[in-house]
């Protein structure tokens, strides 16, 4: 059975030393992450290597977070052009085993909007990753409509994914005078901090009345939904459509709007409630690579004895196809 899967990062040197030029503390960002060595920048060999080990006939490339929000607006554009500009070349190299979600300029939603538009036809991107927020920016606020907007337009998903918090609610949050350093740094990421936030992002978009004015539109959430799919019925009791001038209950538009992805988080427990509240039809599959290379990801789905065999080709790839719209094989 085929296997797509969506979450899979790279990095291209060029971009880092570009971002460095504005932000040379980034580089220390990047140092910290030395532990999956040079796979985050190779898309050949190793990269497919491991892709043929585990069974997974193609990745969905992109970039985590390319450009700092520290970047001026007019820099940005131009790195993250240049940056799908090199991820459509290895894409190219391998056409079969790869695609890609663009990064985007988020400091410059109408050029962002236009680039998104430029790597999905140019390109045949598949869409967009966006990175937690932008200068403590949520991307509900109106400012950022236009890119929402478009990928509706374009039909194609907006990938929400975990970035560094807030300092302020890092600070208040996720330190203490008895935890070094290092763990408050762990707790306020990707121990659990940053799968919070993007799950507030998540409901955010919902209660701005985003999906009211772009029905269509649609969103990933990674690892099993960044904390909102258990949460689901207690907001629907406590939220009501009329109390936030929503036409449907919060849960409705997640179902609808929202596909959910393991991000690598192997959970039978956490995948079979997903597919009990979302569908088979809204979860797609990732690994996180190279962040997450343990694993047998192929065999974990294909054993869940909860899903029929037309359930697990959904979810292996033909959602992905779908969404995506990636040719069938």
């Amino acid at each position: 059975m085929r296997l797509i899967t969506i979450e899979e990062h790279f990095a291209a040197q060029e971009i880092i030393s570009e971002n460095n030029k504005f932000t040379p503390e980034a580089s220390e960002f990047y140092k910290s992450m030395v532990f999956v060595g040079e796979a985050l920048t190779d898309a050949g060999e190793g990269r497919l290597a491991f892709m043929d080990e585990h069974k997974i006939d193609m990745q969905i490339l992109s970039y985590t977070s390319p450009v700092s929000e520290k970047v001026p607006a007019h820099e940005a554009v131009r790195i993250c052009r240049r940056a799908n500009d090199i991820l459509a070349e290895k894409v190219s190299a391998h056409p079969k085993r790869f695609s890609a979600f663009a990064t985007l300029p988020m400091s410059s939603p109408e050029e962002a909007a236009d680039e998104l538009e430029r790597c999905v036809k140019e390109y045949d991107f598949c869409g967009a990753l966006l990175a937690g927020q932008y200068q403590g920016h949520f991307y509900d606020e109106k400012f950022f409509f236009p890119i929402f907007a478009r990928a509706a337009e374009l039909d194609v998903p907006l990938s929400f994914h975990p970035a560094p918090v807030n300092t302020l609610i890092q600070d208040y949050y996720y330190t203490s005078p008895e935890w070094s350093s290092f763990v408050s740094g762990q707790f306020a990421s990707a121990g659990f901090g940053w799968h919070v936030d993007v799950g507030i992002h998540e409901v955010r978009l919902i209660l701005s009345g985003m999906f009211d004015k772009l029905p269509t539109l649609k969103i990933i959430a990674g690892h099993w939904g960044e904390t909102v799919t258990p949460y689901l019925e207690r907001i629907d009791s406590i939220i009501t459509p009329e109390s936030a001038g929503l036409s449907k209950r919060i849960s409705d538009y997640y179902r609808e709007n929202f596909y959910i992805t393991p991000s690598g988080i192997l959970s039978r427990m956490q995948f079979e409630d997903t597919v009990k509240l979302m569908g088979a039809e809204h979860v797609l599959w990732a690994v996180d690579y190279p962040y997450i290379r343990q694993g047998n990801f192929y065999e974990f789905l294909m054993s869940a004895e909860f899903l029929t065999d037309g359930e697990k080709e959904l979810i292996a790839h033909k959602n992905a196809e779908r969404i995506l719209h990636i040719k069938e094989e």
